[in-house]
């Protein structure tokens, strides 16, 4: 279990590098946020590096709870799953005020200017890919999709294309560029049959 100190600034950092970005959150401005002093940050972190590691590992258990619940739903058709994890996250965007994926958002900041979490972050969207491609796999063991496709590379194709979308919907503060994408991506992969 996570302490509750170290939990409380995780929450509190996911929200704020989602608002404002690495570069933009300063440490400081986290502890006054949470109310917690800075002996207790360093207590649990060794740096901000350190620290926003700790909230993308915080983020991707959330991602996977979510997809995990997704991909073994049996009692609904395989790219139905597979979108469901879609329009859920959607969900929780919605929530979030579309302020877009919080990978995305640090893939894009950081990628260039650092190793850690280019391979950190493509890592996370290498397994949920991992996670569609399970779905579609099965939807095309089912005949859903034909024989000779690619999952692997539609699932990547699903995810690259749900990052666009996102970052869209941060721009307009809107569902329609997520919803869009959605409705081309899995009317164009039932085509396929």
């Amino acid at each position: 279990m996570v302490h509750p100190t170290k939990q409380a600034l995780l929450e509190a950092g996911a929200e704020m590098l989602l608002e404002q970005g690495y570069h933009a959150l300063g440490i400081q401005s986290l502890l006054t946020e949470t109310g917690i002093p800075k002996g207790s940050f360093y207590h649990h972190f060794n740096n901000k590096e350190d620290f926003v590691l700790g909230v993308v590992d915080l983020y991707m258990d959330q991602v996977h709870e979510v997809l995990d619940e997704c991909v073994k739903d049996q009692s609904r058709p395989p790219l139905e799953r597979a979108r469901g994890f879609f329009e859920k996250t959607r969900t929780k965007y919605r929530e979030e005020g579309y302020l877009g994926c919080l990978l995305g958002g640090l893939g894009q900041e950081l990628s260039g200017a650092s190793d850690v979490f280019q391979s950190r972050i493509e890592q996370c969207l290498s397994e949920i890919s991992a996670g569609i491609e399970a779905c579609l796999r099965q939807a095309q063991t089912q005949g859903d999709l034909p024989e000779d496709t690619d999952v692997g590379t539609l699932a990547d194709l699903l995810v690259n294309c749900w990052e666009g979308a996102a970052l869209r919907s941060r721009l307009r503060r809107s569902p329609d560029p997520l919803d869009e994408m959605l409705d081309f991506y899995f009317s164009a992969a039932e085509s396929l049959d």
